[in-house]
C-alpha cells in the first residue's frame, strides 16, 4: 500500500509541474497587472480542467513505459466515469480525485492489456489500442458504481475540509504538521492534493490554489504559513549548519548548504535541506514539523492571505504581492521564523552533538582518506548514475528507476545491499530505505537527469564507466595493467594538444573520480583506438567508448564535456560493443563546428578506469600530439 501511495504521489507531480506557468499567465492577466484578458483565460483553462490533466498525468506515471496510449485512456475513462456518474445524480462533482481514479485504472490496465493478442479478425484493436477500450468498459461500471455511491464521499471530503476550517488554528496547525511529517514518505502530495485542489468553492472552483489565483477572498488561509518556513526558516537552518560545521568541514559545506538555502528561499524547493539532516538529525525534523504547524496557525490566527503556483518561495511572494492580504506582515513574520530557526537548530545541534552536515564522523573512502565528493559539475549526471548504480549494489539490484521532484524512487531486489554512506559520499542528500523492495535518493531538483541517465546506463549497459570508484582491484588485473602493459604503448586516440588530466575544467574527471589518465584539446575530428583490444562498451549518446586492451587495460574515451546533452547530435560511430580493434583504427568521428558553441568544452579526457590506485599518470612530452603518437605518457 506504502508503495503504491508513493506511485500516486510521483504521478501527481507530472501535471503539478505545469501549474507554475499556468498560474502565471493567470495571475499576470488580472486587471492589477496586465489586465489581458484572454492571457488570464489561458492560465485558468489549466486550472479549470485539473481534473482531465491528473487523469492524463497519472495515467502516464503508472505506465510502465509512460506511453501515450495510457494517456488517451486516462482522458476517455475520465469522460465515461464523469458522464456515467452524473447522468444518475447531478449534484456529482467527481474533482480532481474522479481524475486521480481514472488516471490509477488507466494505468494499471495499461500495464495488464497494452501487450495483448487478439483473435486474427480482431487482431486491429489489440495491444495498445485495446487500453482504451477496455478503460472506458472497466469506467462504464466505476461510473454506475459512483452515481451511488460519491455522494457520500463528497460529503465526507465536504465535511473534512469544513472539519480544519472550522478548526481554524488548530486545523491549519494540523495540516502544516501532517504535511511535513508525510514528506520522508512522499505521501505529502496526497493531501496537498486535497487542500489545493479540492477544499472550498469559489464560482464553480476548488482548492485553495484555485480559489486563490481566481480572486478569492477567503482563499489562502491554508497556504500563507509556507512563506515564513520555505523563504526565511529553512534557509536559516541552513545557516546554522554552517556555523555549526566543524572548522575543518565548513568550507565543504558552506557551498552545498548557502546554493540549496537560496534556492528554498527562490523557488520554495525545500526537500534538498530537509533531507540533509531529516535522518542525520530526526530530532530537528520533528522541531521542524512542529515550526511549521506553528507558522500555520500564527498566519492563520493573523488573517493572513497568501498563495502560490509553484511553492511558497520569493517568486510566488512577489507576483502575488497585490493580491494577498498582509504580505507585508508575512514577510515580518518569515524575519522572525529565520531567527527561530537559526537560535533552535544551532544549540540543538552543538547541545545534542547532532550529526548535521559537516560534523559527521569522518567516512573513510577506500584509500583510507575522509571524502565528501559531490559531483557538480560537466557531465555530472552520467558520473553520478555511474556511482549510484554501482552503490545501489549494481545493476543486477535495480528493477526499476522512477522519480518525483528531487528524489530517485527506485525498485530493487534487496535495499539492504545499497551503501548509503557511499550514496551520499557521492553527492545525494539522503537515502531512505522504505522496505527490502523500496529504496529513495534523494538527489535534487535535477533528479530528472540522473534518472533519466541511470535508466540509459541500465538499458544499454554503464560499460562506459566499468570500475567507477573501484573496490580493491584484483591483483591479477593490476599487475597486467601497470606490470604487463607498459604506458609506452599507448597511442593519442586523437589529434591535438596534450594536456594533464588534472587541467580538464570538470571535477569528475579533473579530481580523477574515474580513474588517471590524460586529455586532448582537439583540432581534428577523429577517434582512432589508442591500444590493441576489443570495444567493451558505447554509450548511447555516442560520445563516449570504453576500451579494453589485450592484456586488460580499461580505457574511456569520453570526447567533450556536457556533449551527452546532444544525444548524438554531431557524432558518429565506427564500431559497435564487443568489436576487436587495433591500433589506430578508426572508433568515432564528430564535427567540431556543429558542436563546439553547444558544449562547455571539446578537452576529451582519456581514463584509465582500472589503474593501479599506487600508480599515475605522467605527461612525457607537452604541447601538439598527432593521433596514434606513441611514447606520450608512463606510469610512474
Amino acid at each position: 500500500m506504502l508503495g503504491f501511495l508513493q506511485r500516486i504521489g510521483k504521478s501527481l507531480m507530472l501535471p503539478i509541474a505545469a501549474l507554475p506557468a499556468a498560474a502565471l499567465l493567470l495571475r499576470l492577466g488580472q486587471p492589477d497587472l496586465l489586465n489581458i484578458p484572454f492571457i488570464a483565460a489561458a492560465g485558468n483553462a489549466i486550472f479549470t480542467n485539473l481534473a482531465l490533466i491528473f487523469a492524463i498525468g497519472i495515467a502516464v506515471g503508472f505506465a510502465k513505459d509512460n506511453n501515450g496510449a495510457a494517456a488517451l485512456a486516462g482522458a476517455m475513462g475520465f469522460f465515461v466515469l464523469s458522464a456515467c456518474a452524473t447522468s444518475l445524480n447531478k449534484t456529482i462533482n467527481l474533482g480532481v480525485l474522479g481524475g486521480i481514479v481514472a488516471g490509477i485504472v488507466a494505468g494499471l490496465l495499461y500495464n495488464r492489456y497494452h501487450n495483448i493478442k487478439l483473435p486474427d479478425w480482431l487482431a486491429f484493436f489489440g495491444g495498445r489500442r485495446f487500453v482504451p477500450i477496455v478503460t472506458s468498459g472497466a469506467m462504464l461500471v466505476l461510473g454506475f458504481a459512483f452515481g451511488y455511491v460519491w455522494p457520500f464521499v463528497q460529503l465526507g471530503m465536504s465535511h473534512l475540509a469544513t472539519w480544519i476550517y472550522d478548526a481554524g488554528v488548530f486545523g491549519a496547525a494540523i495540516y502544516g504538521l501532517l504535511n511535513r511529517l508525510l514528506l520522508p514518505l512522499g505521501l505529502h502530495h496526497v493531501i496537498n492534493t486535497l487542500v489545493w485542489f479540492e477544499f472550498g468553492t469559489y464560482k464553480g472552483l476548488h482548492g485553495e490554489i484555485t480559489r486563490f489565483l481566481n480572486g478569492d477572498p477567503s482563499a489562502g488561509l491554508l497556504l500563507s504559513g509556507y512563506f515564513p518556513i520555505m523563504m526565511f526558516g529553512l534557509p536559516a537552518a541552513c545557516f546554522a549548519m554552517i556555523a555549526a560545521a566543524k572548522k575543518e568541514k565548513r568550507k565543504a559545506v558552506s557551498g552545498m548548504l548557502a546554493g540549496i538555502a537560496l534556492t528554498s528561499f527562490v523557488t520554495g524547493v525545500t526537500e534538498p535541506i530537509e533531507f540533509s539532516f531529516m535522518f542525520l538529525a530526526p530530532v530537528l525534523y520533528v522541531i521542524h514539523a512542529v515550526l511549521t504547524a506553528i507558522s500555520m496557525a500564527v498566519t492563520y490566527s493573523l488573517g493572513i492571505h497568501d498563495g502560490f503556483g509553484f511553492s511558497a518561495g520569493a517568486i510566488d511572494y512577489i507576483l502575488n504581492y497585490r493580491i494577498a492580504q498582509k504580505p507585508l506582515l508575512l514577510f515580518f513574520i518569515g524575519l522572525i521564523f529565520a531567527v527561530i530557526y537559526f537560535v533552535v537548530f544551532y544549540f540543538a545541534i552543538k547541545w545534542f552533538n547532532l550529526k548535521t552536515p559537516g560534523r559527521e564522523d569522518d567516512d573513510l573512502t577506500e584509500d583510507g582518506e575522509a571524502s565528501m565528493t559531490a559531483v557538480d559539475s560537466g557531465d555530472k549526471y552520467e558520473g553520478l548514475a555511474a556511482r549510484l548504480i554501482q552503490d545501489i549494489g549494481g545493476k543486477q539490484n535495480i528493477t526499476n528507476v522512477d522519480n518525483c521532484t528531487t528524489r530517485l524512487r527506485l525498485n530493487v531486489v534487496d535495499s539492504s545491499v545499497a551503501n548509503a554512506s557511499a550514496i551520499k559520499r557521492h553527492g545525494a542528500h539522503g537515502v531512505i530505505k522504505l522496505n527490502k523492495t523500496n529504496l529513495q535518493i534523494i538527489v535534487g531538483t535535477d533528479v530528472e537527469f540522473v534518472a533519466d541517465a541511470m535508466r540509459q546506463q541500465l538499458a544499454h549497459g554503464a560499460a562506459a564507466f566499468p570500475n567507477d570508484i573501484p573496490e580493491a582491484p584484483d591483483e591479477s588485473a593490476v599487475e597486467l595493467a601497470t606490470v604487463t602493459v607498459g604506458a609506452e604503448s599507448v597511442c593519442a586516440p586523437i589529434q591535438g594538444m596534450l594536456l594533464p588530466i588534472t587541467d580538464v575544467p570538470d571535477k569528475v574527471f579533473s579530481e580523477k573520480m574515474m580513474g588517471d589518465g590524460f586529455a586532448i584539446d582537439p583540432d581534428e575530428g577523429l577517434v582512432v583506438s589508442p591500444v590493441d583490444g576489443k570495444v567493451s562498451g558505447i554509450f548511447p549518446t555516442k560520445h563516449a567508448i570504453g576500451l579494453t586492451g589485450s592484456d586488460g587495460l580499461e580505457i574511456l574515451i569520453h570526447v567533450g564535456l556536457d556533449t551527452v546533452k546532444l544525444s548524438g547530435e554531431g557524432f558518429i560511430n565506427y564500431v559497435n560493443e564487443g568489436d576487436a580493434v587495433v591500433k589506430g583504427q578508426k572508433l568515432m568521428s564528430f564535427d567540431i563546428p556543429l558542436i563546439k558553441n553547444k558544449v562547455p568544452s571539446l578537452v576529451t579526457p582519456i581514463i584509465f578506469t582500472n589503474l593501479d590506485t599506487a600508480k599515475h599518470v605522467v605527461l612525457k612530452k607537452s604541447g601538439k600530439v598527432a593521433k596514434n603518437e606513441s611514447d606520450i605518457i608512463t606510469f610512474a
